[in-house]
C-alpha cells in the first residue's frame, strides 16, 4: 500500500470535527465511514449542576443553532415541572426558533453548499462563470447579499432574546422578556423587509406560488414563467444542480424522522400541515421513493455504541438510560467515531428539512421523491424552500401577540424527576433527556440532528444515513472528490471544521479538522 498523501481540496465550509472515509471501486463509492473526531463531554459537564444550568450551557453547544438547544432544554424543564407557558410565550419561542431556521437555511445553501458549484471540476460546464459570480466563497454576489440580509433578520432574536447566538431568554414556564409594542413592531418591519428580499432575489416569485406547487412539472412551469425574475437564485440553483447530476446522487436509506415542532398556541388562527399539536408534524417514514409516515414515539429512540468510542453495552439504550463512558483505545479496530448511532425502532433515519417536507405531506416533495427518490438535490431544495412555509406563519404569530396574558407562568419549582425536550433544529430532530435528583442534574443526554445523520454503524453493522447516502456516488477525480462533498453537505452537518482530502490506495478520506 502506498504511503498516505494529504491532498488539499476546496471542501471546507462544514462545521466541526468530522472525518468521512469512502472506499472507491471502479470510480464509484463502494463503502463509507463517518467519524466524529472530537469528544466534548457536554453531557458529563452538566451532571451535578443546578437544573437551570442547562439553559445557559446547552445553547453554547453550537453557535449556529443555539436557539434550538435552548428550546429543547426549556421544554425538558417544562416537562419536569409541568409548567405550561402562556400562548404568547409559545408564539415568541416559536418566532425566534423559526428566525434561526430561516437564516440557517439560506446561509447553508449559499455560503456552504453552492460553494462547490465554483469548484474547478465544473469549469467546463455551461454557466460556470455565472456560478462563480454568484457563489464564489465570501465574494459572490448572492453570498454577500445573504450575509447582509440574514444578519438583519437575526436582529429579531436580539430584540426579543437579548443576543444571538447563545441567548437564554427561555425558562420553564415561558420567556423572561416582555416585548413592548415598539419591539414587536420593529420585528415585523424586519421580517417584512426580509420577505420582500427572499421573494425577489431568492425565489423570483411570491411565497404563495411556491406553496401552491404540487409537482416537479409545476416547478418546471414556474421556472419557465416569464414573470420569474432573471436574477432568481432558485431558478439558477435548480438548473445548475440538475446539470451536475445532483438529483442522481445521495439516495441513502430512504427513511426519515421528525420529532415535531412549533406547538400551535391556544387561540391561534394557524393550522398545522396535519392534525395535531404542531406546525411541523412528528413522524417516522420508511420506504424510500414511496415513504409513508407513521406516528412518532420517543420511547422508540435508542443509541448504539458498538462502533463508537465508548464502553460497550448490549444493543441500544434509550437516552433516558443512556451511558456516556469514553473508551478510545482503538485496538478492536471496529470503533471509529465519537458519535453514537441513534436509531428509531431499530432503523437509521435521516432528519432535516426534507424529512419535514415528507411528514407535512408537501405535494411537490412527494412527487419529487416518487419520481427521483431522495438525493443531494432534494435535501437542498427542501432547505432552500422551507422559509416559504415558515415566513407566513412567523408573520402571523408576531401579529397575534398582544402580551395581555403575559409571557411567563411560574412553575411550582423544579422537583426531582425526569423529562425530555424535543424540537426540530435547523438541521433536524433534536432531543434533550434530563433527570433531576436531589436538586441537581443527575443525567443529561442529547441527540443532535447530526447525531442521526452522521452516525456510524450500529450494533447490527448497519450504516448511518450519510454513510449509506455515499454508496454508489461516482467520483471522477479522487484528488478532488467534489461529488462526495455535495452528498455530505446536503445533510448540513453541524461540525465546525476545515476539510482536506486524503488518498490512501483505493480509499479517499474527507478529513474535517477544526480550523
Amino acid at each position: 500500500m502506498p504511503p498516505m498523501v494529504t491532498i488539499n481540496a476546496p471542501l471546507n465550509r462544514v462545521e466541526g470535527d468530522l472525518e468521512v472515509s469512502a472506499e472507491i471501486t471502479d470510480g464509484v463509492v463502494s463503502d463509507a465511514w463517518c467519524s466524529g473526531t472530537m469528544y466534548r463531554g457536554i453531557e458529563k459537564i452538566l451532571v451535578g449542576r443546578g437544573p437551570m444550568d442547562g439553559l445557559v450551557i446547552t445553547p453554547r453547544i453550537c453557535g449556529i443553532c443555539s436557539t434550538s438547544h435552548l428550546t429543547a432544554a426549556a421544554k425538558a424543564l417544562d416537562c419536569i415541572t409541568g409548567a405550561v407557558p402562556p400562548p404568547d410565550a409559545v408564539r415568541m419561542r416559536n418566532a425566534l426558533l423559526m428566525t434561526e431556521h430561516i437564516q440557517s437555511d439560506l446561509r447553508h445553501t449559499f455560503l456552504t453548499f453552492t460553494g462547490d458549484f465554483t469548484n474547478p471540476a465544473h469549469s467546463g460546464t455551461d454557466r460556470y462563470t455565472e456560478a462563480v459570480r454568484r457563489y464564489e466563497p465570501m465574494k459572490g454576489d448572492t453570498v454577500l447579499e445573504v450575509l447582509r440580509e440574514t444578519s438583519k433578520l437575526l436582529e429579531i432574536i436580539a430584540i426579543i432574546g437579548g443576543q444571538w447566538p447563545h441567548s437564554s431568554f427561555m425558562v420553564p414556564g415561558g420567556i423572561v422578556s416582555a416585548p413592548s409594542v415598539r419591539s414587536r413592531l420593529q420585528c415585523k418591519m424586519i421580517l417584512r423587509h426580509f420577505r420582500g428580499w427572499y421573494e425577489r432575489r431568492i425565489l423570483g416569485c411570491s411565497i404563495e406560488r411556491i406553496q401552491e406547487l404540487e409537482s416537479l412539472a409545476g416547478l418546471g412551469a414556474l421556472l419557465d414563467d416569464c414573470a420569474l425574475q432573471p436574477e432568481s437564485d432558485l431558478s439558477f440553483f435548480i438548473s445548475y444542480a440538475r446539470s451536475l447530476g445532483l438529483h442522481k446522487i445521495g439516495r441513502g436509506h430512504g427513511s426519515f424522522l421528525c420529532y415535531g415542532a412549533l406547538e400551535l398556541p391556544q387561540g391561534t388562527a394557524i393550522k398545522g400541515a396535519k392534525e395535531g399539536p404542531f406546525l411541523v408534524p412528528a413522524g417516522f417514514a420508511q420506504g424510500g421513493q414511496n415513504s409513508q409516515s407513521v406516528g412518532f414515539d420517543q420511547a422508540n429512540v435508542a443509541e448504539h455504541v458498538a462502533h463508537s468510542w465508548y464502553e460497550d453495552y448490549r444493543g441500544g439504550l434509550h437516552p433516558a438510560a443512556g451511558e456516556t463512558r469514553p473508551y478510545a483505545t482503538g485496538y478492536e479496530a471496529k470503533k471509529y467515531s465519537w458519535a453514537k448511532a441513534p436509531r428509531y425502532d431499530g432503523f437509521p433515519a435521516e432528519t432535516g428539512p426534507l424529512a419535514e417536507m415528507v411528514m407535512a405531506g408537501r405535494p411537490l416533495f412527494k412527487d419529487l421523491l416518487e419520481k427521483q427518490g431522495p438525493s443531494a438535490f432534494a435535501r437542498q431544495l427542501a432547505r432552500l424552500l422551507r422559509p416559504a412555509w415558515l415566513i407566513p406563519t412567523l408573520e402571523a404569530w408576531l401579529e397575534e401577540v398582544t402580551g395581555e396574558e403575559g409571557y411567563y407562568q411560574s412553575p411550582e419549582g423544579i422537583q426531582d424527576g425526569e423529562g425530555f425536550g424535543l424540537t426540530q433544529a435547523s438541521r433536524g430532530a433534536l432531543g434533550h433527556w434530563v433527570r433531576i435528583r436531589n436538586g441537581a442534574i443527575d443525567h443529561y443526554q442529547i441527540i443532535s440532528p447530526t447525531g442521526w445523520n452522521a452516525s456510524p454503524r450500529d450494533s447490527a453493522g448497519i450504516r448511518g444515513p450519510i454513510e449509506e447516502a455515499l454508496i454508489g456516488t461516482p467520483v471522477r477525480d479522487p484528488e478532488n472528490p467534489v461529488e462526495l462533498g455535495f452528498v455530505v453537505r446536503s445533510f448540513d452537518v453541524c461540525l465546525v471544521c476545515t476539510v482536506h482530502a486524503l488518498h490512501r490506495g483505493g480509499r479517499t478520506t474527507l478529513r474535517m479538522t477544526r480550523a
